[in-house]
């Protein structure tokens, strides 16, 4: 039996049932399939963005997005007496391999510096050289203000707060991720 012979409304019919259907839907806070699709793909437009201004600035010094990558974390986590190799890895969820054999890449182009633990000699500890700090200085204007107009809508306790949402969001994306290998 059609749909159309039953409400008697045709291709209208469907329409309107189409319509109530979807708004009956969006008063769902997660159950709401389309708007968790909408947040996957938003969360993936905005780290196409990211990959392209890290293309960008990578650019700039001749070197790829995931050697960027590497460049900022040790930025943000040095603390003047270099980086482990796997607090690196872990950062970009990489494998160590994969940090050693790049960073050994952006130790040949000047860019860092690799060097044993003084308290383990099997721990390389990274390192940004003067000139990767002073590179990275002379973008420091240009990521201030890309970073004012990305995040204009939110003060510091909104976007602390969204950052937090994410940080969980992530925890439990990782456990799914477990889960969906260990039912695999």
């Amino acid at each position: 039996m059609d749909h159309r012979s039953v409400s008697g409304e045709g291709r209208i019919g469907s329409e309107r049932m189409s319509m109530s259907r979807k708004e009956g839907t969006r008063s769902r806070p997660t159950g709401n399939l389309d708007i968790i699709r909408r947040f996957t793909w938003e969360i993936s437009s905005i780290n196409i963005y990211l990959e392209e201004l890290r293309q960008v600035w990578a650019r700039t010094l001749g070197i790829s997005g995931p050697q960027w990558m590497i460049l900022m974390a040790i930025s943000d986590l040095d603390k003047d007496d270099g980086i482990p190799v796997n607090a690196v890895s872990k950062l970009l969820h990489v494998d160590p391999s994969f940090v050693t054999t790049q960073s050994k890449l952006l130790e040949k182009n000047g860019l860092l510096r690799r060097r044993p633990s003084p308290t383990d000699a099997r721990v390389v500890r990274l390192s940004l050289t003067e000139k990767t700090q002073k590179h990275l200085a002379s973008l420091n204007e240009q990521y201030k203000t890309i970073k004012e107009f990305v995040f204009q809508e939110f003060d510091e306790h909104e976007l602390t707060e969204f950052t937090a949402k994410l940080a969980t969001l992530k925890t439990r994306l990782e456990k799914a991720c477990v889960r969906v290998t260990l039912d695999l």
